[in-house]
Formats: C-alpha cells, structure tokens, sequence
C-alpha cells in the first residue's frame, strides 16, 4: 500500500492511496468465507454454499467494499499523522481514475481535501478598535420602570370603558336583522379585551359603555382569526360555520387596565420581598440593570465591529471551489449549487472567523468547563421563566430545566460554541487598542 500527496496549490491538495492485490488478498478471502457461513442461498443449506459460487456471486462487492475501507483507513491516518489541518472532509478527487472492479487487481483511490490557511494575528499601535460606551438616559429608565409597572398591573373596575378596557358580558346570537336567533348561542361572562379587538369601528364601540349597556358586534369584523372568535364563544373552530356573525353584548362589568402603583407590593413583585424598601432604592436598581443591559448591548457591538475588521485586516484566503463542491456533496438533495453559491459569502464569512477564533483558543489555552456550562443553562433557564413573569421560581426547578437543556447534544455544542466565542471576543478585548467612545443610545441605534 503507498500513498501520495499532491498539492494542487497552497489550499487545496490531492491525496492518492495505492493499494495492491497483495494488501487486500487475505481480507477479501476472509470476507468471502465469513459471508458464506451466513449466507441463505436457495438450493443450499445455510453455509454450505460452494466458495465458487459465492466468490461469483459477491467477490467484486467485498473487494470494492474492503478495498474502500483500507484506502479510507490509510487516508485518516496519513491526516493525523501528518497534522493536516483540512476544512470540511476529503471529497472524491475530480482526478480519480474509472476503477474496474471485476478486472482490475491494483487500485488507485484519490481524495481532494480543503487545507486550513495559516493565520497570523498581529497588531501596531495604529490598530485601534471603536468601543461604544452607551449613556443612559431619563426615557430610558421610564421605559424600564413603565414595563415593570404594565407587567405587575391588573384590571380594575370603573365607570365606562377606555382604549385599554376590558367588558364582560352576556352574548347573544342575533338572526341579520339584530332579531335573537332561535336556539342561537348564548355565552354568560364572556371577556372581550378593547385592545385586542382587530377592527376599527367594531373597536370604538366598546369604548365609554357603562354596566346594563346593550350594543351589537360584528363577531367576524372583530375576531377575523378564527381560533380568537372559537375562544369567545366558548365552540370549536369547526362549528363556526353554524353561528351567525352577529351578537347582542348586555354589558355586565367594565374595567380597565391599571399599571401598578410604585410602592412596597411592586418592589417585592420584581426583586424578592426586603430587597428594595423605598422608591430611591428601586431606582438606583434599575439604573443598575440599564447599565447592566447596556454594557452587555456594548460588548455585542465591539464583537461585530471586531470581527470586520479583524476579517479586513487578516485578508484570510479560503479553498472556495473545494469548498463548495463539499458543501454541495453533504447537501446533495436539499440544495443546489446555484443556492450553494448564493449563500456561500455568509458561511465564507463565518467560516474566516471560526479559524481565528480556533486560532486563538488553542493559542490561548481557552477552554469551557462543566461548570461554565451549566451557568450558561441555570442563566437561560432563568430568563425563559422571567419572559413569563416567573422570577422566584424554586431553585431546583430551574436547575432541573438546566439539565434537560444540557442533555441535548446540539444544545451542549450551541451553547460551547457561544461562550467559546465570548472568550475569544473578550481576549481581543484586553489585547488590542480600544477607543473608547462615550454615545446616547440613540446615537447607538443610528449604527445598527
């Protein structure tokens, strides 16, 4: 068995593996008798089929197979033993030469393979990277403090209805002539929400109706999504079709939205009871969440910023004609080549940025633990159950939908991949030149 390397230029190289009757022989034979001793040949009796009858029968398959297998084997090995860095997996060569598989008894298989740039990362004094350092502001901290008081508010009763008011009634299923109909629906305390009504005049209707009031809806104009008109009712969405669109509302109570008052029941709703004892400390939290929130939103907009011109500067050259033959190869079926090609400069991209950040991974010793895994799900956990208004929730609830993330293999690899990425992201940080530059937040959203 030989192999041979042949470079084809300084990305791309050609790998051709020899291999002769004399390293296949006794595997092939060996194949051949293991196989008779399972095969089911009718007018035989299990495993006492001739060897010449098998040997007609299958010899060409196992040879192809054995001799595939050995040439794959040697290939991997010469890879690793030679510490080729390759992009993608080796691909049959467009130089292979055709294989006669009943006739011929030397065998040269050949792969392409994508080879990884080298990178060197470099800097001078004049490579100088913007960080924004957002400024927060007096609309901002009401934005925060409104959200809080509208997720903790409740409905409460008044007069008459306004924009965000709420009714409940008795509906009534009207014939078209606003007659009630015979044997029509009728629903006791149903809730209509005056904001989530989708037309107009419908909508207006609602508003400034006191207790005892009696108007007529449109159900259809109101509730065009079927699953919200179901809902309504009290049906399903497949009995629809017998109801009338029109329906009698005798009002039976008017309500509207009222956010939460900024006192100790608020406090304790957002931060645990105890925490926050007075409104000057509520607010000297949420100027520590702001600021939180927007260090955060200033280390997402350097790691863009790096990356582009990190890509800029490195000039990093890839095999692309290698690389989209492989990706239409592991894609055969889902994509065709003109979309392949199409896409190509966004994973291109992704893919210069992947070398540098493995580059200075292994350069840097930069590594995730266990335990920065499981910080990175208990953290996830917790939001998800924030975004329902969840934020106390016991400890060993959320750590138990940690450990289901944590189970799934693509979520593991997902989740090491991005704080991976922070890692790299924060050691350029601490390397380069920053100039550092202080912006509103209107400013910042001007650079998005």
């Amino acid at each position: 068995m030989n192999i041979i390397r042949e470079d084809n230029d300084s990305l791309s190289t050609t790998i051709r593996v020899k291999i002769e009757k004399a390293d296949y022989a006794d595997k092939v034979d060996k194949a051949l008798k293991d196989y008779r001793k399972k095969a089911n040949i009718k007018g035989f009796r299990p495993g006492m089929a001739p060897m010449s009858l098998i040997h007609k029968m299958y010899y060409r398959y196992i040879l192809a197979d054995e001799v595939t297998k050995m040439a794959s084997d040697k290939l991997y090995n010469f890879i690793k033993e030679n510490q080729i860095r390759t992009l993608g997996e080796p691909i049959p060569s467009e130089k292979q030469s055709p294989i006669n598989w009943e006739v011929d008894e030397a065998f040269e298989l050949a792969w392409d393979l994508g080879l990884a740039p080298g990178i060197d990362i470099k800097f001078t004094k004049k490579d100088k990277f913007p960080f924004y350092k957002i400024l927060p502001n007096d609309e901002m901290r009401k934005s925060y403090i409104d959200n809080y008081r509208n997720r903790h508010g409740k409905y409460v009763n008044v007069d008459a209805t306004d924009e965000k008011g709420l009714v409940k009634a008795t509906l009534t299923e009207l014939n078209d002539d606003e007659t009630p109909r015979e044997n029509g629906v009728t629903v006791d305390g149903a809730s209509i929400s005056v904001t989530l009504v989708a037309d107009e005049p419908e909508k207006k209707k609602l508003i400034g109706v006191r207790v005892g009031d009696v108007l007529v809806i449109d159900t259809h104009k109101a509730f065009p999504n079927e699953a919200d008109r179901a809902a309504l009712l009290h049906t399903k969405k497949e009995e629809l079709a017998n109801i009338n669109r029109l329906f009698q509302l005798t009002i039976t109570e008017t309500l509207t939205f009222a956010p939460a008052e900024l006192n100790q029941e608020l406090f304790n709703a957002i931060y645990g009871e105890g925490t926050v004892n007075s409104e000057d400390e509520f607010y000297k939290k949420i100027d520590e969440e702001i600021e939180r929130n927007l260090v955060q939103e200033s280390e997402y907009r350097f790691g863009i910023v790096l990356k582009e011109k990190l890509l800029e500067k490195l000039k990093i050259e890839l095999p692309k004609d290698f690389l989209i033959r492989w990706l239409v190869a592991i894609n055969e079926g889902k994509f065709t080549r003109e979309q392949i090609e199409q896409e190509f400069p966004m994973f291109e991209k992704d893919l210069k940025w992947q070398l540098i950040s493995n580059k200075v991974s292994e350069e840097q010793n930069l590594v995730v633990t266990n335990e920065e895994l499981e910080d990175f799900a208990m953290g996830y956990a917790r939001s998800q159950f924030a975004t329902y208004g969840m934020n106390f929730l016991p400890e060993e609830y959320i750590k138990r939908y940690a450990t289901d993330i944590l189970k799934n293999k693509d979520e593991v690899r997902k989740i090491q991949e991005s704080i991976l990425d922070k890692k790299v992201v924060e050691w350029f940080k601490s390397t380069v030149n920053l100039d550092t530059k202080e912006i509103s937040i209107d400013e910042y959203n001007k650079l998005k």
